[in-house]
């Protein structure tokens, strides 16, 4: 299995960028790569549909350290786990997301990795309100 580190640098706060990043209503905004619709919560499950079809999404507790990391439960039972970080930059914030090859092949693998770049440019311009191209 491959790991791929995909990286943004965002012009606020890391604060700022976790804060938003971390409310889940939030998700259908810029993680179009998972959530495609309003997340469902039943109980302390958090459910969204998304381009594999319904998966359960379980975040880590909000914390101190910028960790977002986030368990995807697919609709085949995988449980991929998400490694993301919110890091401070000296320009603002920059959100490391790690994208794993599990039951993908390269040309898949290849896909997700541009999805997850197009996901953390969405956030980058829900944030800052800005459409900048990428560096």
């Amino acid at each position: 299995m491959r790991s791929h580190h995909v990286s943004r640098v965002i012009a606020a706060s890391p604060e700022a960028v976790y804060d938003y990043a971390s409310d889940v209503d939030n998700l259908p905004r810029w993680a179009a790569g998972l959530a495609q619709a309003a997340v469902v919560r039943e109980g302390d499950s958090l459910f969204v549909e998304s381009p594999m079809g319904r998966v359960e999404v379980r975040f880590v507790e909000r914390n101190r350290f910028g960790v977002l990391d986030h368990d995807v439960t697919l609709p085949t039972g995988t449980v991929v786990t998400n490694p993301v970080r919110v890091l401070s930059h000296p320009d603002g914030a920059e959100v490391v997301f790690t994208v794993r090859q599990i039951e993908l092949d390269d040309d898949e693998f290849a896909r997700d990795i541009e999805l997850v770049a197009k996901d953390l440019e969405r956030l980058d311009q829900q944030i800052t309100g800005t459409d900048r191209p990428r560096p």
